[in-house]
């Protein structure tokens, strides 16, 4: 047996033996289905990058989700940016990447034929949000509108797909929900509804670690993530996402969300 072969042997032992098996949650924005279908190709990229083994998982609804977070449960999770700024407090989740050149934006969507034209149009209506603590899909809508002293009822109906359906088949006049959700959504969905209106934009959520995940995990995670291209490496993947790419994140990258003293997740959910 030549040299090479064994050295490759020992590499991929010693690889095998370094193998580790992590879970990744997914803020639950879209189906357990429609999720799963978009993030595994990244999951098995990743994978065949590093030589571990990553589990997609989500939850029914997002305070579970926010809930698992508070408990530390996954080793990994892509989350809004307000649960960042929360959970790095406690249990210590740590920043990893974040989307590349992106920012996110809130929206409020109405039917496509909606005769309103403004936010103030809304007074006095029902109005479907995903969760309490849905960062630019709940909370900057609620409070850019209660800011202008419009009235309204917030329904809280899980998910950001549930938002656009209900919207568009007439069970609420106006929902909250993000752009990329939103074009994500269901073509039969999104076709029959239009944004009245955006928010400022905003750092993007955060793919972050718990603080269990050794230094070299997260390394070889950075390695993988940061050299993602379009049409590159890992291009499949992105496509699958949607997405151009990922960028190196540090916590300070999310101090304008800590800008607005937000302590909605905290008051909602001791």
């Amino acid at each position: 047996m030549s040299r090479r072969v064994v050295g490759i042997l020992l590499m991929l032992i010693s690889h095998s033996a370094a193998a580790e098996s992590f879970s990744v949650g997914i803020v639950p924005q879209h189906s357990p289905k429609k999720l799963a279908e978009a993030w595994q190709p990244l999951l098995s990229y990743i994978g065949s990058e590093t030589g571990h083994t990553f589990h997609f998982e989500t939850a029914k609804d997002i305070p579970t989700f926010e809930k698992t977070l508070s408990e530390g449960k996954y080793d990994i999770a892509y989350m809004n940016p307000y649960h960042f700024v929360v959970f790095q407090k406690n249990p210590g989740y740590r920043a990893l990447v974040r989307q590349k050149d992106q920012t996110i934006q809130g929206i409020i969507v109405v039917p496509r034929d909606s005769p309103l034209s403004e936010l103030s149009d809304l007074e006095g209506n029902k109005i479907a949000f995903p969760a309490p603590a849905a960062f630019a899909a709940s909370i900057i809508p609620r409070a850019t509108m209660q800011n202008e002293g419009i009235n309204f009822t917030p329904v809280y109906v899980h998910s950001h797909d549930s938002v656009y359906l209900n919207v568009k088949r007439g069970f609420f006049k106006a929902g909250g929900g993000i752009y990329r959700s939103l074009q994500a959504t269901d073509d039969d969905v999104k076709e029959n509804l239009k944004v009245l209106w955006s928010s400022p934009a905003y750092t993007p959520h955060a793919i972050a670690t718990h603080p269990r995940l050794s230094e070299e995990v997260r390394g070889q995670l950075l390695n993988a993530l940061t050299t993602m291209t379009p049409g590159g490496k890992g291009s499949d993947a992105l496509n699958s996402l949607k997405m151009k790419g990922f960028s190196e994140a540090f916590s300070a990258d999310w101090d304008d969300i800590r800008a607005l003293n937000i302590d909605l997740l905290q008051q909602e959910n001791p």
